[in-house]
């Protein structure tokens, strides 16, 4: 007789597919002490596969919680690829300092800015990123998506975490404010003909665009 295999089998498959070091494992039980909800793997997995494909150099992180993430985006940079990561919680940041160092990653390659990204990121440079990635305030999305476009050269990449927020966004009577700001993006990315999206099964969903031209 054979087993029956369910949705839930098929994500935990998904979620471990690509193990995580101790580092990562570590930073992760960090950012749970502090409340700090991390990537899973699946979707950190991802990540160093996205900055990997377009031989990201220059990474823009909105959300740094404990470095789960950005060790992740890192991984998937070239040598001289540098992260710039920003977050509200100093407490935060050092932690992913940590995380960072226990990696033994070089300090030159990241810099943590903490501000809120609705001030950081106009001053940023234009067209000078290869990789944004958004993971915190989803009730500012809007402005973070703008700044995102102004940002991203022509065929880099945009990801947004968490977009399913545990099913709320599938469903239409949700009407919470994070669900209708994730529904926002959402339909504000798919609906933009200068981007190509997918949405990936990862994590709580991983919302994936390439920036196809700037005009």
């Amino acid at each position: 007789m054979s087993s029956v295999t369910t949705i839930a089998d098929s994500i935990e498959y998904v979620e471990g597919y690509i193990g995580e070091d101790e580092v990562l494992a570590a930073a992760r039980g960090r950012a749970a002490e502090v409340g700090c909800r991390a990537v899973g793997p699946g979707a950190g997995a991802a990540l160093r596969l996205l900055a990997s494909l377009v031989s990201a150099r220059a990474v823009v992180e909105v959300g740094t919680g404990t470095g789960v993430s950005g060790l992740w985006l890192l991984r998937g940079l070239g040598t001289a690829g540098i992260l710039t990561s920003i977050d509200t919680e100093s407490e935060h940041q050092r932690l992913a300092r940590q995380t960072f160092a226990d990696a033994g990653v070089a300090p030159g390659r990241f810099r943590l800015i903490n501000g809120r990204a609705g001030d950081v990121l106009p001053r940023l440079a234009d067209g000078s990123y290869d990789v944004v990635f958004i993971d915190a305030d989803p009730g500012n999305y809007s402005t973070y998506l703008t700044q995102a476009v102004r940002l991203l050269r022509a065929g880099g990449v945009l990801a947004v975490n968490n977009v399913l927020a545990d099913g709320r966004t599938a469903d239409a009577a949700a009407r919470d404010p994070e669900a209708v700001a994730l529904r926002g993006i959402a339909s504000a990315v798919r609906d933009d003909d200068r981007f190509a999206a997918a949405m990936l099964p990862v994590g709580d969903g991983l919302l994936a665009a390439t920036l196809l031209h700037t005009g």
